[in-house]
């Protein structure tokens, strides 16, 4: 059982940075999943994912957010969520919250292991703690 925690208005506002990203970019078979994190000094980056013809070199928004906030100086992260855009052939008017897929929550915990996710659990929009959807972390050996 996940150690969930209520949605603030800060995470509302993610979710909807997550959905402007994608809505603006949304391109079928290229980019239908948009991502946003905040930092903890309060700044939001977002970011669509990039699909390609060979699926394992595809890119998730989770990484690519990410990899934009680094870019412009934050190392320090808050919350992470991404979204998905609905396809034409689909009988869907908004974009859903998606849960991050296992690369990407490995790439989450290693860039911060107090980072929050926000995903769909039991039929609810909750936050948990990365650590949570990645129990047993891989982990480099050091010496």
């Amino acid at each position: 059982m996940l150690k969930v925690k209520p949605l603030e208005n800060s995470d509302y506002e993610l979710i909807k940075e997550a959905e402007r990203v994608i809505k603006q970019n949304y391109l079928y078979g290229r980019h239908h999943i948009g991502s946003a994190i905040s930092t903890k000094t309060g700044k939001i980056y977002s970011a669509v994912h990039l699909e390609a013809n060979v699926g394992r070199i595809t890119v998730c928004g989770e990484a690519m957010a990410i990899g934009k906030s680094i870019s412009e100086g934050e190392r320090d992260f808050d919350t992470i969520v991404a979204v998905a855009h609905p396809h034409p052939h689909e009988n869907i008017e908004n974009c859903w919250v998606v849960a991050p897929c296992g690369m990407c929550r490995e790439l989450i915990s290693d860039y911060g292991e107090e980072i929050d996710v926000i995903i769909p659990y039991n039929d609810e929009i909750v936050k948990c703690n990365v650590m949570e959807l990645i129990p047993d972390k891989y982990s480099k050996v050091t010496e």
